[in-house]
């Protein structure tokens, strides 16, 4: 499948995403959703943050896996198999600081070479905002209380543990800011 919108892009994830694995898929939904509601934070760019937003966890399809790290499998995907934005590939790639996490299974220089880091820092934050505020389940919820949801379903000492301790930060930080954009554009979050 081309994937040349926003609706192409729902298309796709819903097709590897939905029947395999519905909880990723209610995931993936919700920060879709959440996405939606930042369109007046991020404006023009705002079908880029959606479809990355429904796309960024299409590296968990079992077709897809191939290092076992889904922001680097999806982006690969997208940009072999696919015809997109290279801008949303790479927010795929490094979507909630995914480098740090690359740097645990020691694929930093790979995915940095590979897919660059996106230079518009807003829609990077927007997608961390949307991904690190929406459940497993779709929900919307608050960075500290996702971060804890993912240190006890993996484990602190875990791979995803240590990444996600490391990661916590810079993480909340990303959400004040799109907060803080929210707030000066009259947006309720």
């Amino acid at each position: 499948m081309t994937v040349v919108d926003v609706q192409q892009a729902h298309e796709l994830a819903a097709s590897l995403l939905q029947e395999n694995l519905p909880r990723r898929w209610a995931h993936t939904q919700g920060v879709a959703a959440c996405a939606r509601r930042l369109t007046v934070v991020v404006k023009d760019k705002a079908s880029l943050l959606e479809t990355a937003a429904v796309l960024h966890d299409i590296g968990y399809a079992p077709p897809l896996v191939a290092t076992g790290f889904h922001p680097f499998d999806g982006a690969r995907y997208l940009r072999d198999a696919q015809v997109i934005d290279s801008r949303v590939v790479r927010l795929v790639a490094n979507h909630s600081f995914a480098l740090l996490e690359a740097e645990e299974r020691h694929l930093h220089t790979e995915l940095a070479d590979e897919f660059p880091l996106p230079d518009d820092p807003l829609l990077v934050d927007a997608l961390v905002y949307c991904d690190m505020t929406t459940t497993p389940d779709g929900e919307s919820t608050t960075s500290e209380k996702r971060i804890a949801e993912i240190l006890s379903r993996y484990g602190a000492d875990s791979m995803v543990g240590r990444f996600i301790r490391r990661a916590a930060p810079e993480i909340h930080a990303s959400v004040d800011r799109v907060r803080a954009a929210a707030d000066a554009a009259g947006v309720m979050l």
